[in-house]
């Protein structure tokens, strides 16, 4: 077994990613003195999902910030290494990481639709960036991507508060989609929801893939085993940083995982 942050997956041929959406080059990231993430790797596939495992505190929040610039909005963060989104790296000094921002959206772990109508929701994002086109349209297309249009159809003028906490969370997906993202990075959309919007919510994950690029924050082994392509799994190590351990086709981590410390995460014995 190798030592924490070791990660070979150069001999498994579906980790050949030619041409990938997010490649992470040897990624350190700090708030202030406190290392988050150590030496960190990987390659995100286009138009497929990847679930990051592992347990609370190990850096997968952190992580999947990483990828729109998010943990910049706190003082005294500092990242090193390269994060390139199509081959750029978008913590160069010339990338403006409100456009980092529009084509890398999010969903965060609690719905958090704005107190406006849900007409005015979904439009608010396309409007700050300068939407010129059909805004009924896109407001019922994103909503109907969101598999939420014909539950709200008769209703675009309420409040989006005013809807179940399932509905809330796809309407800020569709609020996302509004802004014509090509990746969606989601942290624990369903943690907040019952058993059956979470099938809601997994069901259009798996429909918009074919779209876009998902990658998903998750502690629930059955979610990402359903809906994930390819899973990652991350331990942090002596120093508290988050190293990734494994990173495979979601199959074969959850069946054949070539480390110890990840099948005993899976199935429960530790974590």
């Amino acid at each position: 077994m190798g030592t924490l942050g070791e990660l070979n997956v150069s001999d498994d041929p579906a980790m050949d990613f030619k041409e990938p959406v997010f490649a992470l080059t040897n990624v350190d990231f700090w708030y202030g003195t406190k290392q988050a993430l150590g030496d960190i790797t990987i390659k995100f596939p286009i138009n497929r999902v990847t679930a990051l495992i592992g347990p609370s505190g190990c850096g997968k929040s952190t992580l999947l910030r990483c990828l729109d610039r998010m943990n910049e909005l706190i003082p005294g963060v500092r990242l090193e290494g390269e994060v390139a989104y199509h081959g750029q790296d978008i913590y160069a000094s010339d990338i403006d990481p409100v456009e980092v921002r529009r084509r890398v959206g999010m969903v965060f772990q609690k719905p958090n639709p704005f107190p406006k109508t849900i007409y005015e929701n979904v439009a608010f994002g396309a409007r700050v960036n300068g939407y010129s086109g059909d805004m009924d349209e896109l407001v019922e297309r994103s909503l109907k991507q969101a598999a939420l249009f014909d539950e709200v159809r008769d209703d675009l003028q309420k409040s989006g508060l005013a809807l179940s906490g399932g509905q809330q969370q796809r309407l800020c997906i569709a609020r996302t989609l509004a802004v014509g993202p090509d990746v969606i990075l989601m942290d624990e959309p369903c943690s907040a929801l019952d058993p059956i919007a979470t099938l809601k919510i997994e069901d259009l994950i798996r429909v918009l893939v074919k779209d876009l690029t998902i990658i998903i924050v998750t502690h629930n082994m059955q979610q990402a085993a359903r809906v994930s392509d390819f899973t990652a799994f991350m331990l942090a190590g002596e120093d508290g940083a988050g190293r990734l351990v494994e990173y495979g086709p979601t199959q074969r981590v959850f069946t054949n995982p070539k480390e110890k410390r990840t099948e005993d995460y899976i199935t429960g014995r530790f974590g």
